[in-house]
């Protein structure tokens, strides 16, 4: 390689030259990245599992196809990491909870089956929100994550610990998810490339659900590039998920190159001046507007006028699906259960009480609550009204602009605990994230300077329905003129 940067801090598309050109071995990749492992994963905990020995086999798999002269595709011998949200045959998958401790799934998720099979490497399972249920990875049952850039800081969530793992050089790729911005917050707070494609686009067969129809499978990456690359290895139908676009997948770095040069940029003005946003995180936010246009780019106003109800049908609608969804924890079937007096009633009770955390309880309850009798119509009815609200105010916002622009987060990373007592303020996290779940449209983060405290701001572009192309040649466009190259502290220290 060029430089004397460990191979697990380059991104991914450098290596597979690199790889191809015979200047670097999938085996050596991995070991830097499991070097990475053991020198920093006992501050930021970004692993519950790592597969080192599965990971070698791998490596060494595509090692002898390269020396064979196979041609290989372009996330071979790359180290990964997967959410403990995604099922991986015969490794323990817990979703961040207790209740599935002792889980062993016996087959794999369709994105890892895709990435394992096109030769990519698994350094481990990281940690995560129980259920996704989280913006700041403090609901997981095995801990927090903290966040490489400042280890008394949250990661963001759900997907913290696949953010925080990128970050940090522990991996060069990482699958999380996306529910209500559980992959772009994340990919915010720690300085790294978020993905939500449209939703349907990559296969959620094998991601253990939270909410069936707001969760997305993401990407995370330090590069659009990597981004393009990922997405075009997983992406695709799949016969598995009755919600899987029927569209085959595609080479989504085709076009990457093409500039913005007349790209109209829809800004919400609201949302600049909206209570809670920090200066720095609007400052760099204008920064990246200025050049946006500063490469062609026009930018234009545009209103989402129910966007402002977003979070709260958010609120309502996910925990419904996830109060359906978590009732087949019961301590009958898999997972753990806990010993009663001999009713099945109170064994049930006595299992969800000791296997689920409180975000997830009191998630459970306003969901049952919401679609209980007498009161859905009001809840949970009014809350996909608004959600219709929310699809057709972006349908009208892209006759006017080709993307639309705005900060992932209204904030940096916060400290750990500073949140945790406050539901609302933890909710708040996601109050620009969520509208592109609601609608179901390919939505990315990028890292666009940090504030004054020395922490890193995402950029969120949201597009057309269907439109990633789109998405993904403007974030590369403003990637390649921010060319934000800080890294965390805890990277060059390397403790």
């Amino acid at each position: 390689m060029a430089d004397d940067r460990p191979f697990s801090d380059h991104p991914g598309h450098e290596l597979a030259e690199a790889l191809r050109r015979g200047d670097v071995t999938a085996t050596e990749i991995l070991e830097s990245a499991l070097r990475r492992i053991d020198e920093v994963d006992g501050s930021v905990r970004a692993y519950l599992r790592v597969t080192a020995d599965q990971g070698r086999a791998q490596a060494a798999a595509v090692d002898r196809r390269l020396r064979a002269g196979d041609d290989l595709p372009g996330v071979a011998g790359i180290p990964i990491a997967l959410k403990d949200l995604f099922c991986t045959k015969g490794i323990t998958t817990t979703a961040g909870s207790k209740i599935l401790e002792p889980y062993v799934p016996p087959y794999d998720c369709t994105p890892w089956a895709r990435l394992s099979a096109a030769g990519a490497v698994l350094t481990g399972k990281t940690n995560c929100d129980e259920f996704a249920m989280g913006s700041s990875n403090e609901n997981s049952a095995y801990g927090p994550v903290h966040n490489p850039w400042r280890l008394s800081a949250v990661p963001g969530g759900s997907s913290g610990g696949s953010a925080a793992a990128v970050a940090c050089g522990e991996a060069v790729w990482a699958l999380g998810s996306d529910t209500g911005g559980s992959v772009r917050q994340p990919a915010a707070l720690c300085g790294v490339v978020g993905l939500k494609p449209t939703y349907g686009r990559i296969s959620r067969y094998g991601l253990i659900a939270f909410a069936s129809s707001l969760d997305h499978v993401g990407t995370f990456a330090r590069s659009v590039r990597d981004t393009a690359t990922l997405l075009s290895a997983i992406a695709g139908h799949d016969p598995m998920d009755a919600t899987s676009l029927p569209d085959p997948s595609r080479d989504y770095r085709v076009g990457l190159e093409a500039g913005v040069d007349g790209l109209r940029v829809g800004v919400v003005e609201d949302w600049l001046s909206m209570e809670g946003t920090e200066p720095g995180v609007r400052d760099a936010f204008q920064a990246g507007l200025a050049a946006l246009e500063r490469l062609g780019a026009t930018i234009v106003p545009v209103k989402l006028p129910h966007a402002d109800y977003a979070l709260s049908a958010y609120y309502l609608i996910a925990p419904a699906e996830a109060s359906s969804n978590l009732a087949r924890y019961d301590g009958v079937r898999y997972g753990l259960r806990e010993a009663g007096s001999g009713s099945v009633t109170e064994m049930n009770t006595r299992t969800r009480g000791a296997g689920f955390g409180d975000e997830v309880k009191r998630r459970i309850i306003l969901g049952t609550y919401a679609l209980s009798a007498g009161y859905y119509d009001a809840y949970y009815g009014q809350a996909q009204k608004v959600r219709t609200l929310v699809i057709r105010d972006f349908e009208q916002a892209f006759m006017e602009a080709d993307v639309i622009a705005a900060p992932t987060s209204p904030t940096t990373a916060f400290e750990i605990g500073e949140r945790v007592d406050d539901p609302l303020a933890m909710y708040l996290s996601d109050v620009f994230t969520i509208p592109a779940d609601l609608a179901g449209i390919p939505a990315i983060s990028i890292p666009c300077g940090l504030d004054a405290k020395g922490l890193p701001v995402g950029f969120q572009l949201m597009g057309k329905l269907l439109d990633e192309p789109t998405v993904l040649r403007t974030a590369h466009a403003l990637e390649a003129e921010l060319a934000f190259a800080d890294r965390p502290a805890l990277v060059s220290s390397g403790s």
